[in-house]
């Protein structure tokens, strides 16, 4: 993924990665007569930038280019695995993998650290709050063993914000020292928060973050689990809908895929398939009308091919519909069906030109999200669900375990929390969608 579509500004990153404590245990991960176990110290960088031009300049001027911790094991842990308690809670909407990262943090915290007190909370930070009465789960290898086998979240999740000081209360009560959140922006924000109220109590509790968005929009990271996999069962919606489109006379085949306010899985199915002709992101604004309109386009297409298959990211074409004022339970605004809204405006506009057509409207969101994930997903979450691991025992907290630049690094919170990445419209991605489609500028003044 194109680092200059997640980032455009790397001087205003603090990537500094606050610590509980001095880290005084030896890592019980290498014993003697064990396999040999690599450790990686909090010199071992990642540059953020590697544009080569960029870091010339930099080095020239004397300046440090910034760099993110690499993540993996630490010669030096801080908790004793002996006493440490440990938290999971998954958050917000499913998405391939989650059960994934539990099964890899479980499978760590147990054969390489010796934890043995893991708790999961169900239902996501609902678990937390004593009114809704659920209750967690013991945690170990036996009761995770084939969980990455199914989809959705095997603890459960919810939407919606939770009192940060009852979270902690609850995190106090249970006697908890890390605790591992997975999910996406509002999760985030959410985790930072509960980090601060930690601190401001004088309490010793690590907080890690897994950044979980099938979007693949958390930003400053350059990938998030899930993303494969739904690219993958993507492109067979793709197929399914270019068949049908080919099979009859001015056949259209349209597609809904996710993608709230970034259009990354619809432009990289786009690709993986290449029988799209149209695809329609929020990134990048269309007119529905007028001469170089979608509308007027698609019909072009019919006339010169018999069929046409279009990609909508369901935040995309958003201006058509009207501005919605109507929030969900994590308060980002309940977005118009642009899917449904395409599909009676195409078949609207040919019904007026009296231009027969055969329009098959296909909707995969909760089939891609709730499936388990593929197996490139699988051994990402594992790489994932370990690294939380080694930086949660070696004491760091207010991080989120991310891939950047072809390896997995601890990045701060604060860094991510509140922002999102997209697609940039001049990069590589969206030029080779519009090489591949060879739809031009669907806007009337372009």
């Amino acid at each position: 993924m194109e680092t200059k579509s997640i980032i455009t500004n790397f001087t205003d990153i603090d990537t500094v990665i606050p610590t509980l404590g001095e880290s005084k245990i030896s890592n019980p991960i290498k014993k003697p007569g064990s396999p040999f176990r690599y450790f990686v110290s909090d010199s071992n960088r990642v540059l953020i930038d590697v544009n080569t031009d960029e870091m010339s300049e930099k080095f020239k001027t004397g300046k440090t280019p910034l760099s993110f911790e690499l993540a993996g094991p630490r010669e030096k842990i801080y908790f004793d695995p002996s006493k440490l308690r440990c938290a999971l809670v998954t958050c917000g909407g499913l998405c391939p993998g989650l059960n994934g990262i539990i099964r890899a943090i479980v499978l760590e915290l147990y054969f390489a650290y010796g934890v043995r007190n893991i708790y999961g909370i169900r239902y996501g930070l609902q678990g937390f709050i004593p009114k809704y009465r659920h209750d967690f789960i013991e945690l170990n290898p036996r009761v995770v063993s084939d969980i990455i086998k199914k989809g959705g979240s095997f603890l459960g999740s919810s939407r919606g914000p939770q009192d940060i000081d009852d979270i902690v209360d609850a995190l106090e009560r249970m006697n908890i020292g890390v605790l591992f959140m997975i999910g996406g922006d509002g999760t985030l924000m959410a985790a930072n928060k509960i980090a601060e109220t930690v601190f401001a109590r004088g309490l010793k509790i690590s907080v890690v973050g897994i950044p979980k968005t099938i979007d693949n929009d958390i930003y400053m990271v350059s990938r998030s689990f899930g993303f494969d996999t739904a690219v993958e069962i993507s492109t067979t919606a793709i197929r399914a809908a270019h068949n049908e489109a080919e099979g009859y006379p001015n056949g259209i085949g349209l597609i809904k895929l996710m993608g709230r306010y970034s259009g990354f899985i619809a432009a990289s199915a786009a690709l993986a398939q290449q029988d799209i002709n149209f695809v329609l992101i929020p990134e990048v604004d269309f007119d529905l009308d007028g001469p170089k309109g979608l509308l007027a386009s698609l019909e072009r297409r019919l006339q010169e091919r018999s069929h046409g298959v279009i990609i909508v990211a369901e935040g995309a074409g958003q201006k058509l519909l009207g501005e919605s004022s109507d929030k969900d339970e994590s308060g980002n605004a309940r977005l118009h069906d642009i899917g449904i809204f395409l599909k009676d405006a195409i078949a609207g506009y040919f019904k007026k030109k009296n231009i027969s057509i055969s329009l098959k409207y296909i909707d995969p969101s909760y089939i891609i999200r709730s499936l388990p994930a593929n197996a490139n997903d699988h051994v990402f979450c594992s790489f994932l669900g370990r690294d939380s691991v080694h930086a949660a025992m070696a004491g760091k907290t207010k991080l989120l375990i991310g891939h950047w630049n072809n390896h997995f690094v601890h990045i701060p919170m604060i860094a991510s929390a509140g922002k999102r990445k997209k697609v940039n419209p001049n990069g590589k991605l969206w030029s080779s969608v519009l090489e591949s489609t060879g739809q031009g500028s669907l806007k009337n003044e372009e």
